[in-house]
């Protein structure tokens, strides 16, 4: 799925498919569907894996190339062990610090950890069993805007059409939101503590 399609889907969802009057413009709901994206990418973020310098006598990485970082899952020094040698580390900003028993000689680390999903004009990373979840919580988000900015004007609905909108828009959020919370990482099993680090 790409960008366009996430925004012809919401258009549906949210009755806006009238290209000559759209209540939603384009630019408005590619915000909230990048808010939707960096929500979904904070409880599934999109696993990555990066091999990094270490400094030969100190324990301390820079990470800051690491761009749209989420979390760090795990970092493996030395590389090629098997099993897999596993460090405990602290992080704070951008630095990251071993804390092993090996102080690091200068060669490479693995690094995994997780990065924000995109969702483009080119495509997405998001699977496609959660590209409605994703839509869910845009969805929301723009019934909600759109309330919040209908209040106190002229419109066809009458009176109440931004109540129905909020109320509309708060369910979808609070779906979304309950979704993430069930399917996020915080809730999964963490195999880093059954390994011997």
């Amino acid at each position: 799925m790409d960008l366009n399609t996430m925004r012809t889907i919401l258009r549906r969802d949210l009755k806006d498919e009238d290209a000559a009057n759209y209540r939603w413009s384009d630019d408005e709901l590619d915000r909230h569907i990048a808010h939707a994206v960096r929500e979904f990418s904070e409880a599934l973020p999109l696993p990555a894996k990066a091999i990094m310098p270490t400094t030969s006598g100190s324990r301390v990485i820079d990470i800051s190339s690491l761009t749209d970082r989420v979390m760090v899952e795990a970092v493996e020094y030395p590389v090629g062990k098997f099993p897999p040698q596993y460090q405990r580390f602290a992080l704070w900003g951008h630095m990251l610090t071993l804390f092993g028993e090996e102080v690091p000689d200068g060669s490479n680390c693995n690094v995994y950890y997780a990065i924000l999903h995109t969702l483009d004009a080119e495509g997405s990373t998001i699977s496609t069993k959660h590209e409605d979840l994703v839509a869910t919580g845009a969805c929301g988000y723009a019934a909600v805007e759109w309330a919040i900015y209908a209040v106190n004007r002229v419109n066809v609905g009458g009176t109440v059409t931004p109540g129905e909108f909020l109320s509309w828009g708060g369910e979808k959020l609070r779906y979304f939101k309950t979704e993430l919370k069930r399917l996020g990482r915080r809730n999964r099993v963490r195999t880093r503590q059954l390994y011997r680090q």
